[in-house]
């Protein structure tokens, strides 16, 4: 290959980058980023950067001196790619011509439909994101979170930490239900309720009041929750609309095999716009976690340069953390189809627990909350059946 392009420059299109030039690639490497930023670590925007205890020049991913010889596109979007020449169309109208291609495009922030245009109302997912969220939550007041997932929760932990008054709305009954079960996800959700943070289930969302800036939440049961500031955290949606057409099959983002291969030879795809199949559960799954981003790269850089020659290993199980409220949350596996959940230590009213996911009496997840060695242990353990 004399050229290879990432489209996609975060942390999966970074790390496919020195995968790349790992595996003994020394060819052309051109990396193609929609933000102007150099790669940045996304993690620490809700929590420590938003808390203002992080400046921006920590966020880098990129290590001091390092150089992987690649030709950066920023500030420019992927539009379209040819499926016969691998051409691939930019926004601001140039064209790259490659013989392999990696898809790390990355997914977007749903956003809550009528909130365009009102001032205080936020989505979280970019650094620019979390620049205007960070300078709005310094002046305090009501803060309302639409969604009781990872993201919002650590937004709600954050501006609690800050002094604000904080709600947090969620459809769903239990928060992460989704990802953690119905039993575990109302226990780390009760992180809220320990530090007084309101927790409203079970009721949607109807709009939001106000001229030109947000006054209010209105609920589907006819109740109105004031609010200064919104974050809406409803999750986010694969960056692939730029792929329709190319013959790269599309099915809640990329559709890639075991390694990351996609439907057209000399295409792969990684992190969170990657639906690669998961051998265990016999099923296309779409990872939006960071260990994720910086670990399959390797696998669908390998299938690429080797032409899909190399056997696809079997990935590690997910896993990702988060920290709300002064507590280290982990996770690793899959809740889903689990058919029992143990305490195996700690005291869950202490919010200090090691939780253990079974299917048919073997271990398919771990959730620790404060309980970082064990859940290291079980975590390999995991890792070690696949």
């Amino acid at each position: 290959m004399r050229t290879v392009a990432v489209v996609g420059a975060s942390l999966a299109g970074l790390s496919a980058a020195r995968s790349l030039r790992r595996q003994g690639y020394d060819g052309r490497l051109v990396v193609i980023g929609d933000e102007t930023h150099r790669p940045y670590d996304r993690p620490p925007l809700s929590k420590e950067f938003l808390a203002g205890t992080l400046g921006e020049a920590d966020l880098g991913l990129e290590a001091e001196g390092e150089d992987l010889a690649a030709e950066w596109l920023l500030g420019t979007r992927a539009t379209g790619l040819d499926r016969t020449s691998r051409a691939l169309r930019l926004a601001d109208g140039r064209e790259v011509r490659a013989d392999g291609v990696v898809i790390a495009t990355g997914a977007a922030a749903r956003t809550l439909p009528g909130s365009a245009g009102l001032a205080g109302v936020h989505t979280l997912r970019t650094l620019d994101d979390a620049r205007a969220l960070r300078d709005e939550l310094a002046r305090g007041g009501r803060l309302v979170v639409i969604g009781g997932g990872f993201v919002g929760a650590e937004v709600a932990s954050t501006a609690y930490v800050l002094g604000l008054d904080v709600t947090v709305v969620e459809a769903a009954p239990t928060p992460l239900a989704g990802p953690l079960g119905e039993t575990m996800g109302a226990v780390v959700s009760g992180l809220h309720a320990d530090h007084g943070v309101r927790l409203l289930c079970g009721v949607g969302v109807k709009g939001l009041s106000g001229e030109e800036r947000v006054d209010a939440v209105l609920l589907e049961d006819g109740r109105s929750v004031p609010a200064d500031i919104v974050v809406v955290g409803v999750g986010a949606r694969p960056c692939v609309e730029w792929l329709e057409g190319s013959g790269v099959a599309l099915d809640n983002g990329v559709k890639c095999g075991a390694d990351g291969r996609t439907s057209l030879a000399g295409v792969v795809a990684v992190g969170d716009c990657a639906n690669w199949y998961d051998p265990r559960a016999g099923a296309h799954r779409r990872v939006e976690h960071w260990t994720g981003a910086r670990e399959r790269p390797d696998a669908a850089v390998a299938a690429l340069l080797a032409g899909g020659a190399v056997e696809p290993g079997v990935p590690r199980p997910p896993y990702f953390w988060s920290d709300q409220y002064g507590v280290k949350i982990q996770f690793a596996g899959h809740a889903a189809g689990a058919d029992s959940v143990t305490v195996e230590a700690g005291a869950v009213d202490d919010r200090d627990v090691l939780a253990v996911y079974r299917r048919a009496g073997e271990p398919v997840a771990v959730l620790g909350m404060n309980q970082p060695r064990l859940f290291t242990r079980w975590r390999k353990q995991l890792a070690a059946m696949s």
